[in-house]
């Protein structure tokens, strides 16, 4: 079994790549006026650092119960941060707002071809690194901009996504064969970068076409991943990129030859690191 280490990619997640391509479609006139995004961590630090390089100003709104290292890290790239209540205020709404009141183009995390053919990328290297082509991938699940990407750059792999229990809106989107958002009482999960209430046409459309598969893991599951991942191979994982290799270490997808797993993010409190891993 492979592991696709994108904690250790910069910005501790794949993210960075998605929000690169997309800022490097933006016209002069449209660097200009600036970026908005909305996220709950890794997109967030992903957009500022791309904006950063390229010399564009960017607005993140944030959960205000967003990790405290995915807020200190998207501010250190100089972001500027909006926070808001996940439970009771629209993130794209705000976003919305804010990108009308300045002109900004805003940047969604996974609803955009050009995000999307950007997490692909990861899919491009996977096939590269290996030594023969996979045959399965295993990956975490939030928007599915990461799962869809990967799914069109590896299309003779099978695709299997991996969301918190809860918060399994991709897989039963696609076990009705249309969009279902979460339910309005769903549980408190560990995997704070996987809880997107809603998935997109794009992502939905392109990982129906492709027969992925879905399955859900707990938050024991998720502990026991990264305890795994930090004894056994010294990385640092968060417990939303931790869900795809949990899935496999809990038996609920089989670890044959040629099976990836994608380890998406490692932007983890360091506190809450070093309970998990102590238990």
């Amino acid at each position: 079994m492979w592991l696709k280490c994108e904690c250790l990619q910069t910005g501790g997640a794949f993210k960075l790549r998605g929000a690169t391509n997309r800022l490097l479609q933006l016209s002069p006139e449209e660097r200009a006026r600036g970026v908005v995004a909305f996220s709950s961590g890794n997109h967030a630090r992903g957009v500022a650092i791309a904006a950063k390089r390229l010399g564009i100003r960017a607005v993140i709104v944030m959960p205000a119960d967003a990790p405290a290292v995915k807020v200190d890290g998207t501010r250190a790239e100089g972001a500027e941060i909006v926070l808001y209540d996940r439970r009771t205020e629209s993130r794209e709404e705000i976003a919305g707002r804010l990108a009308q009141e300045s002109g900004a183009t805003v940047v969604p995390s996974f609803a955009d071809p050009h995000i999307v053919a950007g997490q692909g990328t990861a899919g491009l290297e996977i096939i590269a690194q290996m030594p023969e082509p996979p045959r399965r991938i295993v990956i975490p699940c939030g928007g599915g901009g990461l799962a869809s990407g990967i799914a069109l750059a590896c299309p003779d792999a099978d695709i299997v996504i991996v969301e918190p229990e809860g918060w399994d809106d991709m897989g039963r989107s696609l076990g009705l064969g249309e969009i279902v958002p979460v339910a309005a009482d769903a549980p408190p999960t560990l995997c704070d970068a996987l809880q997107t209430p809603r998935v997109s046409p794009i992502t939905f459309d392109i990982l129906q076409e492709r027969g992925a598969t879905a399955l859900s893991v707990s938050d024991a599951e998720v502990e026991d991943a990264i305890r795994f991942a930090w004894r056994n191979h010294q990385l640092v994982v968060e417990p939303g990129g931790a869900a795809a290799l949990a899935a496999l270490l809990a038996g609920k997808v089989e670890a044959e030859a040629g099976t990836v797993a994608v380890v998406s993010g490692g932007n983890i409190d360091p506190a809450l690191h070093a309970r998990i891993i102590g238990g």
